[in-house]
């Protein structure tokens, strides 16, 4: 009798039919047909490592989408936010006749005065800090400027002494419209309510509300004097696709006159550089969620190892190397991965074209959905990363064990204590290196996220070496005589037990909302407490210098005992260092606001307060040689300036090198005068400049004589403007407090992952802990003993959690609090309890859901199978 012996054909034919019954599997690689094969029982076990992998890519996608999105939108709408194509605008001067020629050179113009004042209603001696606008008749050359009452802006302000407002104006001082206030002590009457500004989010920050005039009513009130902190706007329209290439020479000099230059593409570099440090700050959250969720991704593969024993024997016993084994089984979850990146950018993507249904129209900037290939690349990528990094170790454990010793293990016990091939571990470096190149890239600010990524790399493994040990303690703890302890700690002890798992999940994201919490709290009670104590009562600007005796006796005639303070001021424009234009200079992200836009300036005899000079020298009293300025010490090492290097900066309109004769550290926290740049008085002094005052009053003051004060300055000098520096604080608080919200949203998505590592965890130990409840059931233990041990071994793991989260949150909160913020450090019971409370709740609730299973399964099913 012969026996017909099948050819590789009909071999491959055989495996393509059982791979999946298509010629195409039959024309596929060895490697890939395997896997196919492996892939038919579906995606059962997989839950949680897509979903790890899904909430990861769809955060960093979705950031980056939503990020494209409104700068795609900033720069749609540019015109319009801007004013025009172009925007020239300068600080104290305003623009000559031959300037302003330059300007309709490129096309038509509309001159705008922007700055800050006191609002004063006389008969209630009532007062209020204002952002004045003054506009022309050709404004807005762009956009549409509306009243509420749909009158033109233009036949409003045309009426002598007459402006728009907003609405927060009027109930702030009990106004209606046509009722009157004073500007600089001049009657203003209230001529209609602001409705839409188009250009709004390209003038300064606002700190009160709007009120617009005509340029004739802003002058004819008095406020604009020489050394006004006053800046003068000029939109340019022109029809050229770049409108800086329009006339580069001409544009060259209007910043050599000291003018900054903005065009529509980018119509506020500061929204721009706060929606990409926000992309770039998510992203980091993202890839912190995808970092913890990774610890689900090796639990789920050394679960799928685990079952694929029989497979990975068999394969090993006909002859299959360990490199094949590795391969196809890398290729079946790398393929599942793919369902996960695949559910996270599709969800990603969607996040801008959900928005809108949420906030609607309000939504401060345009938002255009825009998807750019470097965010999908870049989604993808960190996925695949983090899959390949969680999966090449257990798969690695798994291709070192013998096919004989796979078999004798088929009933219990785990790959899980295996080492991985020295291929293994280059593999996994690789893959780091990968992953830490790729967050390097990716980032605007590589030291940052280099150090945040490292911090989190450094927590897991704290967390993981701390489950780990738990695990080793309860090992050789003594066990209690009841039961249901004895087997709550069994449970911790377990080698495949939950201790790691709970203790890395929760513990990473408990880590990070206590730490939010107390950076939190810190700053609050900084704000509540020492320094209202330190600060000022009062910032008066604009004071004429020739008027500083009568300021000084208006606030002791209120306040006999105050502390009055003053500085000249100025302001200016850094345009070169050492000679070097500073829009060519390399700036690290920390210091690039100095040299944008303007900053303050002045110049002093003797070392201001609060400042301490850390290196150089102060000049002598009646120093009357080279321009010097003294510089801040951290800005001037982020710079790479030193003592004897040069700055020039442009003062209305002229340029001033000054050589660093001095580096200070100043203290901040004081809230003393004090400047980045504080010159030698014969480089400023002859420049017309008003003087900044800080009016400190004794702590017994009350709050009726403390507002006394500033309506005392405010009746007989009108053109000076009183900032409260208590509502300033509570205004940042309140700013603060909602930043904080957000931090803390956000940051919940870690403990999200966490959570899906949780669940994960307890459906992995879910067969072995039913074969324990089985066993158990059979020699007389009940189910209310079984309830009691399980509800003990989880509520210890969430307070060893609990408690390893607040210790490394605290020790985040306060290296981030005293070197970073530099404030003290306050520890709040609440965020402790918040962290308590969250453990608990989280593993009682996926526990309870894991122990209902476990108490309701039939033992005979699994009596069987022992």
């Amino acid at each position: 009798m012969s026996v017909s012996t099948p050819d590789a054909s009909e071999l491959d034919a055989e495996t393509a039919k059982r791979a999946g019954g298509s010629d195409f599997a039959a024309r596929l690689p060895l490697v890939p047909r395997l896997a196919l094969r492996e892939l038919r029982s579906g995606l059962s076990g997989f839950g949680i490592f897509v979903a790890c992998i899904a909430l990861g890519v769809a955060v960093i996608t979705g950031i980056g989408t939503l990020a494209d999105g409104l700068l795609n939108g900033f720069a749609q709408q540019g015109r319009t936010l801007l004013g025009g194509d172009i925007t020239v605008s300068r600080i104290h001067r305003r623009a000559t006749a031959e300037e302003l020629a330059g300007f309709g050179k490129l096309g038509s113009v509309s001159e705008a005065g922007l700055l800050r004042s006191m609002a004063r209603v006389p008969a209630r001696d009532d007062q209020a800090l204002v952002e004045i606008k003054s506009v022309d008749n050709a404004y807005p050359l762009v956009g549409t400027f509306e009243l509420k009452s749909g009158k033109a802006l233009a036949d409003v302000i045309a009426q002598p002494a007459t402006a728009v407002v907003a609405e927060s104006l009027l109930d702030r001082l009990r106004l209606v419209v046509g009722d009157t206030f004073e500007l600089g002590g001049k009657p203003i009457k209230v001529g209609g309510v602001i409705a839409n500004e188009p250009d709004k989010i390209a003038a300064r920050l606002a700190f009160g509300p709007r009120v617009l005039v005509s340029t004739d009513t802003l002058l004819a009130t008095g406020l604009v004097q020489p050394g006004t902190l006053i800046r003068w706007r000029y939109a340019i329209t022109n029809d050229d696709d770049d409108p800086l290439a329009t006339d580069a020479e001409t544009l060259k000099s209007f910043r050599d006159a000291g003018f900054i230059v903005r065009d529509r593409t980018n119509p506020s570099p500061s929204v721009t550089q706060t929606i990409d440090r926000l992309r770039q700050f998510l992203s980091l959250l993202g890839l912190t969620a995808l970092l913890v969720g990774g610890v689900g991704v090796a639990n789920a593969v050394n679960t799928f190892v685990d079952r694929r024993r029989a497979s990975i024997a068999t394969y090993k016993a006909v002859g299959a190397s360990q490199s094949t084994v590795f391969r196809v089984f890398l290729t079946q979850i790398m393929a599942i991965a793919a369902v996960g990146i695949a559910i996270g950018l599709v969800v990603g993507i969607s996040v801008p074209l959900a928005i809108p249904y949420f906030v609607g129209n309000d939504f401060a900037i345009p938002l255009a959905p825009t998807l750019t290939w470097q965010t999908v690349v870049i989604g993808i990528a960190y996925g695949a990363l983090i899959a390949l990094l969680f999966t090449i170790w257990p798969l690695g454990q798994a291709e070192r064990v013998k096919p004989a010793a796979l078999f004798r293990d088929d009933v219990g016990g785990s790959t899980s204590g295996a080492l991985p091939g020295r291929a293994s571990l280059i593999r996994t470096g690789l893959v780091a290196a990968a992953l830490a190149g790729l967050t390097y890239a990716a980032s605007g600010t590589p030291r940052i996220s280099m150090g945040f990524l490292a911090g989190v790399v450094v927590i897991l493994a704290l967390f993981w070496g701390l489950g780990t040990l738990v695990t080793y303690v309860a090992r050789r703890m003594s066990r209690p005589r009841r039961p249901e302890l004895a087997l709550a700690m069994t449970g911790l002890a377990a080698p495949g037990g939950l201790t790691r798992s709970v203790v890395i999940s929760l513990g990473a994201g408990l880590s990070l909302l206590v730490a939010v919490a107390l950076v939190d709290r810190s700053l609050v009670a900084e704000l509540e407490g020492r320094l209202p104590e330190n600060s000022p009562n009062y910032f008066a600007l604009d004071i004429n210098k020739n008027d500083l005796a009568r300021f000084d006796s208006e606030v002791r005639s209120a306040v006999p005992k105050a502390d009055v303070q003053t500085a000249p001021m100025l302001r200016g424009r850094i345009v070169e260092l050492n000679g070097v234009a500073t829009d060519k200079a390399k700036a690290p992200p920390e210091a690039e606001w100095v040299l944008r836009g303007d900053r303050g300036l002045s110049f002093a005899e003797t070392l201001p307060k609060g400042s301490t000079i850390v290196s150089g020298a102060w000049w002598p009293a009646n120093y009357s040689g080279e321009p010097q300025v003294s510089f801040v010490e951290d800005l001037a090492k982020d710079l790479g300036l030193k003592i004897g290097d040069t700055v020039t900066v442009n003062v209305l309109g002229r340029n001033v090198t000054a050589r660093i004769a001095n580096l200070r550290r100043i203290d901040w926290e004081s809230l003393s005068i004090n400047f980045v740049m504080v010159f030698s008085p014969n480089t400023l002094a002859a420049a017309p400049y008003n003087v900044l005052a800080t009016v400190r009053l004794p702590k017994e003051t009350t709050a009726e004589q403390e507002a006394a004060v500033g309506r005392a300055v405010g009746r007989v000098m009108p053109s000076v403007t009183m900032i409260r520096v208590r509502d300033a604080i509570e205004a940042f608080a309140g700013v603060f407090g909602s930043v904080m919200v957000a931090v803390r949203a956000a940051g919940s998505i870690t403990l999200l992952a966490g959570a899906l590592v949780l669940a994960g965890a307890l459906a992995t130990a879910q067969r072995r802990r039913i074969i324990q409840a089985v066993i158990l059931k059979c020699i007389g233990a009940t189910r209310r003993k079984l309830l009691t041990a399980h509800l003990v071994e989880y509520g210890l793991l969430a307070l060893i959690a609990a408690t390893l989260a607040v210790l490394f949150g605290a020790i985040a909160a306060y290296v981030v609090t005293a070197f970073v913020l530099e404030v003290s450090f306050t520890l709040s019971p609440t965020a402790i309890l918040l962290a308590l409370a969250v453990s608990l709740g989280l593993i009682l609730t996926f526990g309870a859901l894991g122990t209902w299973r476990v108490l309701a399964a039939r033992p005979v099913p699994y009596l069987r199978s022992l």
